[in-house]
């Protein structure tokens, strides 16, 4: 896996949570209560596993609403792809985010 393997699963959720209608954002989703609450969940792991890596402290993703989900894995993956990443964690980051960009 590359970076480039990420950012391009990367664009592909993100442009899905864009442009999906907010009535279909707030359908159930495995096992979450709302999609957006999936995507407000990966933006969480994406979250704490910068500041993980980076030596930072957690923090909690605020709820911005659904519209704002997608903005937020933008930006929670933007800030982990600005981290020095191995292969092991560019393959686990890629996997994540296919694995809820197809249950999306």
């Amino acid at each position: 896996m590359t970076g480039d393997d990420v950012r391009t699963e990367l664009q592909r959720v993100v442009d899905r949570l864009r442009s999906m209608p907010l009535t279909r954002l707030a359908t159930p989703c495995d096992g979450y209560p709302s999609r957006a609450a999936c995507a407000r969940a990966l933006a969480q792991r994406l979250a704490d596993r910068g500041a993980d890596l980076g030596g930072w402290s957690r923090h909690t993703v605020p709820d911005a609403g659904d519209a704002a989900v997608g903005d937020q894995v933008a930006v929670t993956a933007a800030d982990l792809l600005a981290l020095p990443l191995d292969d092991d964690e560019l393959r686990a980051l890629t996997t994540d985010l296919r694995a809820v960009r197809l249950t999306l």
